[in-house]
């Protein structure tokens, strides 16, 4: 019914518009005898003819708009709304400029009465677009009257405010946030983008058994998390498809919620730490919290198998952290006591490096063992 009643307004729009162009031929152009029914023929046919044209093509006219302000308003949902304030105190500046200027030139012959129309569309897209890159500057003038203990009150609480985590592929198929998720370490709310579930969908379906595993196992922390655990879990719908990369959508969102990318991909940390977005590596965090060992401390091992260099032997601590131990080959599968001599700190972990004590040594040299 309402595009109904839409479609006969656009035809008695054009309908009417022919009325006024058929006048307007007929007075400026045409010398005719003032014969009235001439008159009358030449401002009705033009009425005629357009209204028609206008009815038939109404429901054209109706699915384009509807496309463009679908378009138009999809568009501005996705665009933060710093850069859509940004956007608008520019435009609402040059669109004065542009009511100014156009009345200065008013007078003008001929141009005078288009002169407002092209300054406000030009002007209007330079301020929208200065406005939009110039967000920060514009709404920092605001900050201005922001005062009273109500506003100090606010901002205090919104420092205090546990900032969003966002979620990454890599830090989701390790499954290690679960845990840390539910030790309390970790404050909500966490975001999972939607961009990283469909890249985590796309992998689970992968026809690579490894990779499809590891889809499988990152969606299955996912709903560990979201029943399991007393945390706040959101799915964020913020899309940015001028963007491929899932690593700088994750960058870009950070910067927009001004939050915490969780992670562990070392390239990803880099990234975001070189454009001013923090981050929280849980590798990071697990080699922090390895407990501290100092040269000259003793621990029991059980050395498993042998070293790169000759004689070396090798065990692990029950956090995977690697021990070197120094003529350590001849004890491979048997638990003994080593003592420290340095501890390596590199990007992938600690490294330990021990020496057999001096009475392991002499129970090895009494039964034979290879010195």
């Amino acid at each position: 019914m309402i595009k109904k009643l839409v479609r006969v307004g656009i035809g008695l729009a054009s309908a009417v518009g022919g009325f006024y162009l058929g006048s307007f031929v007929y007075r400026e152009f045409l010398t005719l005898p003032a014969n009235n029914e001439i008159k009358i023929a030449l401002m009705i046919l033009p009425g005629i003819i357009l209204g028609l044209i206008g009815y038939s093509l109404a429901p054209k006219i109706i699915q384009w708009v509807l496309q463009m302000t679908g378009w138009i308003e999809g568009y501005l949902q996705k665009m933060p709304i710093q850069e859509l304030l940004g956007g608008a105190i520019g435009l609402i500046i040059a669109l004065i400029i542009a009511t100014l200027l156009g009345n200065s030139f008013s007078k003008v012959p001929f141009i005078g009465t288009y002169i407002p129309i092209f300054a406000s569309l030009l002007l209007g897209y330079v301020g929208m677009s200065v406005g939009v890159k110039k967000k920060d500057d514009l709404l920092s003038i605001f900050s201005i009257f922001k005062f009273g203990s109500k506003e100090k009150e606010k901002s205090a609480r919104n420092e205090n405010k546990p900032k969003y985590k966002i979620l990454d592929t890599s830090v989701i198929i390790d499954g290690r946030i679960a845990d840390v998720c539910k030790t309390g370490f970790v404050e909500g709310p966490l975001v999972i983008p939607n961009f990283v579930l469909e890249e985590l969908r796309h992998i689970a379906d992968s026809s690579d058994v490894l990779k499809r595993n590891r889809g499988r196992r990152g969606l299955d922390i996912l709903n560990k998390i979201r029943k399991e655990l007393e945390i706040n879990v959101q799915i964020s719908e913020i899309d940015f498809e001028d963007i491929t990369e899932v690593d700088s959508k994750l960058v870009k969102l950070a910067q927009v919620m001004d939050g915490f990318v969780v992670t562990n991909d070392y390239n990803l940390n880099k990234v975001a730490q070189l454009q001013g977005v923090k981050v929280l590596n849980i590798n990071e965090l697990a080699n922090a919290i390895k407990p501290v060992v100092l040269p000259g401390e003793e621990m029991t091992v059980q050395i498993i198998k042998d070293g790169k260099e000759s004689g070396q032997g090798v065990a692990y601590l029950d956090d995977g952290t690697m021990i070197v131990v120094e003529n350590g080959k001849r004890a491979i599968g048997d638990t003994v006591s080593v003592l420290v001599t340095s501890v390596l700190q590199t990007a992938a972990g600690r490294m330990i490096f021990a020496k057999l004590k001096s009475d392991e040594i002499k129970g090895f040299n009494e039964v034979g063992g290879i010195v």
